[in-house]
């Protein structure tokens, strides 16, 4: 309570109206996968990856769809073609966590210029096929000034600036003076007058797909605003360099810059274009292991609400990558559900064999894998025209438009899947039959109208949680109490904020009900909320808890609509 010591008109704010809840976002997905560049979000100094909003965001951070060498041999990359499938679908955000193949290598340069330069290049990050053939072009550019005072002027430049006067080079603010003569009193020997020129750095890395991060005005020497050994390195202070440049320029200490400028720029000051080589996606395909440090790496990340594993099944250990998206799905507030798919080519008999080992309401399976056109055939008139794409991308995509379009509440099934020409396998409706009742989710062609996502199970055996679009609006519920009600942590525990929280909780739901996300004619049918005497103990008091709860009527999808027929005699009463 404010003092009040002395006399005076005293103007205080207060609020008469509970607190309101945003409901959270729940169209925000994670893929994790090998691709061909970018990032690494597993390891021990994983990278927390950026927002994507387009498939050209994903091709600038992790390159294109081009397949990778995996164990040597081309393998098709799953994670690109599921995430232009997943924004092709109506997907808007995207996380990628990327893992790198068992044993992969980064490529290197080896010494740049002369064997003992000190100076050469390695791939940021465990490299993909598109890194073993990037070239990085070193060029040197010159900023002539005319003056009848080139020393003066010379000496007004930051340090760290390299200039040329004549034929010699000279690092401004160094003591002594760094410079390309043997002499280090060269520049105090200078006559003034003559042309000053600015000496800077201009670098391009390309990769077969065409160039991939440029930079210009770079300096030599690491007391230079914008040295190239800081632009380039292991942590640029730029962080979008980080994430976008896929290789770094390793140094040596005692390398100078008049050295670095030969490295670099060859002694007669033409630029240098440096290949890469030797680099490997792996002698395999990623651990199980590494999707799990991905996915712990992804849990940082509160808006998202939909992760997957695009391909991991066929790659490697399908079933310890399952459980691992459903370990994360299932982490303690992560308010997640996995979009989990079958292996390549399986039989129906294989699928509910895959199915027989998961059994969780933060998870649903799809079944079988889609056929789409090949984005890599634009370039390579030997690719085939048509591949098959694992489904996880494309539901994600389906959830996200759903959710947009709809809402949360609404089953993502019976969706059209964009993009889709054909099937790895059509599921008969016989057979489906048989795979519904288990939690698999056919991916069917329908006469007449496409090719459709036609199921909306989870992979649980709770009868409560049968329905993908009711365990994630309870996500959704729970995520947005949650983050809506924090303000309450630490607040006097009494009926004042029992009352506000209730009032905060009960406004909430109300908007869901008018929404109509909730089932029932009036408010009292659709949801309660209680908090009090009623819903806490004095003991729960005594040790802190504050113990609110809510009960909501949710919608369940109309997945078998049924109309009975039958004759009736001309005149009759129905």
């Amino acid at each position: 309570m404010p003092e009040y010591l002395a006399p005076a008109v005293y103007v205080e704010e207060t609020s008469f109206r509970a607190k309101s809840i945003a409901g959270v976002g729940t169209s925000t997905a994670a893929f994790v996968g090998p691709c061909a560049r970018g990032p690494i979000s597993a390891g021990a100094t994983p990278v927390t990856p950026p927002l994507l909003t387009s498939v050209s965001d994903f091709e600038r951070y992790y390159g294109g769809p081009d397949p990778l060498r995996i164990g040597g041999n081309p393998t098709p990359n799953y994670l690109a073609l599921a995430v232009q499938a997943f924004f092709a679908n109506g997907g808007a955000r995207l996380y990628v966590g990327r893992v790198a193949g068992a044993a992969a290598a980064a490529p290197t340069s080896g010494p740049i210029g002369a064997a003992d330069s000190g100076v050469s290049l390695t791939a940021r990050a465990p490299a993909g096929a598109r890194i073993e053939g990037s070239t990085v072009n070193f060029r040197v550019t010159f900023a002539q000034v005319e003056t009848d005072s080139t020393k003066a002027i010379a000496l007004r430049k930051p340090a760290g600036t390299m200039v040329r006067i004549a034929d010699e080079y000279y690092v401004i603010g160094t003591s002594p003076m760094q410079t390309s003569a043997a002499n280090t009193n060269a520049f105090d020997n200078l006559a003034d007058g003559g042309a000053l020129r600015l000496v800077s750095l201009a670098v391009t890395v390309a990769d077969p797909t065409g160039v991939v991060w440029e930079a210009a005005d770079l300096g030599f020497h690491n007391r230079h605003p914008r040295y190239v050994g800081a632009a380039m390195g292991a942590t640029p202070p730029n962080a979008e360099d980080a994430l976008t440049n896929p290789v770094r320029l390793d140094l040596d200490p005692a390398v100078t810059a008049v050295g670095l400028r030969v490295a670099l720029c060859q002694a007669s000051g033409a630029g240098r274009t440096v290949g890469l080589l030797n680099g490997s996606d792996g002698s395999g395909a990623p651990s199980s292991t590494a999707y799990a440090e991905a996915l712990t790496t992804l849990l940082a990340l509160e808006d998202i609400s939909i992760i997957a594993a695009p391909g991991g099944a066929e790659l490697g250990n399908g079933a310890a990558i399952n459980q691992a998206l459903i370990a994360a799905a299932e982490a303690r507030r992560s308010y997640r559900i996995a979009v989990l798919e079958t292996a390549a080519n399986q039989s129906i008999a294989q699928v509910r064999a895959t199915k027989s080992a998961i059994d969780s309401s933060h998870a649903a399976l799809y079944y079988p894998w889609v056929t789409m056109a090949n984005p890599a055939a634009a370039t390579d008139p030997l690719a085939p025209r048509q591949i098959d794409v694992p489904p996880a991308g494309a539901v994600c995509g389906i959830y996200a438009r759903t959710d947009i379009e709809r809402g949360v509440w609404k089953a993502p099934a019976n969706e059209t899947v964009t993009g889709a020409i054909g099937l790895q396998r059509h599921v008969r409706f016989g057979e489906q039959e048989v795979l519904n009742p288990l939690g698999i989710n056919c991916i069917r062609a329908l006469p007449n109208r496409g090719i459709r996502v036609w199921g909306a199970r989870t992979t649980s055996s709770d009868p409560e949680w049968k329905y993908v679009p009711v365990r994630r609006y309870f996500l959704y519920l729970e995520a947005s109490i949650d983050r809506g009600t924090q303000w309450a942590v630490f607040e006097p525990n009494g009926e004042r904020l029992w009352d506000n929280v209730r009032q905060t909780v009960t406004d909430f739901l109300y908007n869901e009900w008018v929404s109509g996300a909730l089932l029932g004619a009036t408010p009292a049918e659709a949801f309660f909320v209680r908090c009090g005497r009623d819903t806490m103990t004095q003991n729960d008091i005594d040790n802190g808890r504050l113990v609110c709860l809510v009960g909501v009527a949710a919608l369940k999808p109309a997945e078998f609509v049924i109309f009975r027929i039958g004759q009736k005699t001309a005149g009759a009463d129905a």
